[in-house]
């Protein structure tokens, strides 16, 4: 099984959150856990737009760090065919998600990934699985 973390669960992990820590050191061997291209920008673009200081330094060093111990695949060529009919199937519904949002989606579900986010707008695509740990 594959799990791809959404940006909001990125950021979880940046805050220590003691239930999304729980939830990973729950998961089995055989289980990965990844996240994308775009939630990697999502995060590296929040951090960007703060003022230098502190905070910012922070930030960056946490943002690395959890960088560094997860493996950040690329958004796959079959994501593209899925990101249209997602798309457009939410349109139809009058769900439309934010352009990322509908990317990270296309992602997980190119990847064969259950999508790990806090985010209720996942919930509205049919197709995909998604959790909140």
């Amino acid at each position: 099984m594959i799990y791809l973390l959404d940006t909001n669960a990125i950021s979880a992990l940046m805050r220590a959150d003691t239930a999304l820590a729980s939830w990973l050191s729950s998961l089995g061997a055989d289980e990965r856990v990844v996240t994308c291209a775009i939630v990697r920008g999502e995060i590296l673009f929040g951090i960007e737009r703060l003022a230098p200081g502190r905070r910012r330094t922070e930030l960056e060093g946490k943002a690395a760090r959890v960088f560094a111990a997860l493996p950040c695949e690329p958004v796959p060529s079959a994501a593209g065919d899925l990101y249209a009919t997602v798309k457009s199937t939410q349109q139809r519904r009058g769900l439309p998600l934010d352009e990322n949002d509908l990317w990270i989606a296309s992602t997980a579900l190119a990847l064969d990934a259950t999508l790990v986010s806090y985010d209720s707008d996942f919930q509205s695509i049919e197709t995909i699985a998604v959790i909140r740990p």
